[in-house]
């Protein structure tokens, strides 16, 4: 039931998006056929764990800030697309965040990651916060990057309606760990991953 629940609400969504906003999707590489896998995305809008949980097909989980889930009819929503809720002070708590992944991904669950830490005020890519690289080398997990257009002239911080505004989403290729150069030391490897994902994040930025 749970199952059927949450494919119904991802197809509502999808077809919300795609009349409202005009979604749209490109995959520019295959996914890998394993699991876990960790999605990594741009962050401007409320909306973008809904968009990338109606576009990917499979299952999300992602941490969310409880104040998210105060009301009833955005709770359902959020809760049947994966989100955990987890108290503000958590969430900004690197080891709590850290923990709380690393425990999704041990038990085979895909996760949704927005490694900027917050959502962007111009719309623009920001600085990766470190913890995307600490997850993926602890698990052995590959980075999915996804990019985001449209979503922060839709919904930026702030508001409270959705405008009709196009919305596209680009998927890249799988960024994985065990790819890292060898011989470095453990934070020159997280830095090396880091600037990987932050690349492939710009790369999708820029591309039409």
């Amino acid at each position: 039931m749970r199952h059927l629940f949450y494919t119904l609400t991802k197809i509502f969504c999808f077809i919300v998006l795609k009349l409202y906003n005009r979604l749209s999707v490109r995959w520019l590489a295959s996914l890998p056929k394993e699991d876990p896998v960790i999605v990594v995305a741009n962050h401007c809008s409320n909306l973008d764990p809904i968009i990338i949980g109606a576009l990917f097909p499979r299952r999300l989980r992602y941490l969310a800030k409880s104040e998210l889930f105060s009301t009833l009819g955005m709770s359902l929503l959020i809760r049947t697309l994966g989100a955990i809720p987890v108290k503000k002070q958590d969430l900004q708590s690197a080891g709590a965040a850290l923990k709380a992944f690393l425990d999704l991904l041990e038990k085979g669950e895909n996760v949704l990651l927005f490694p900027e830490g917050a959502r962007s005020l111009n719309g623009k890519l920001q600085p990766l916060q470190g913890g995307v690289a600490l997850i993926a080398m602890k698990s052995g997990a590959p980075v999915i990057p996804a990019f985001i257009k449209g979503s922060f002239e839709s919904m930026p911080p702030g508001a409270s309606f959705v405008r009709p505004n196009r919305i596209q989403v680009t998927f890249g290729e799988a960024i994985y760990p065990r790819e890292l150069e060898t011989g470095l030391s453990a934070k020159d490897s997280r830095q090396q991953f880091l600037d990987r994902v932050y690349e492939a994040l710009e790369n999708l930025e820029k591309s039409d």
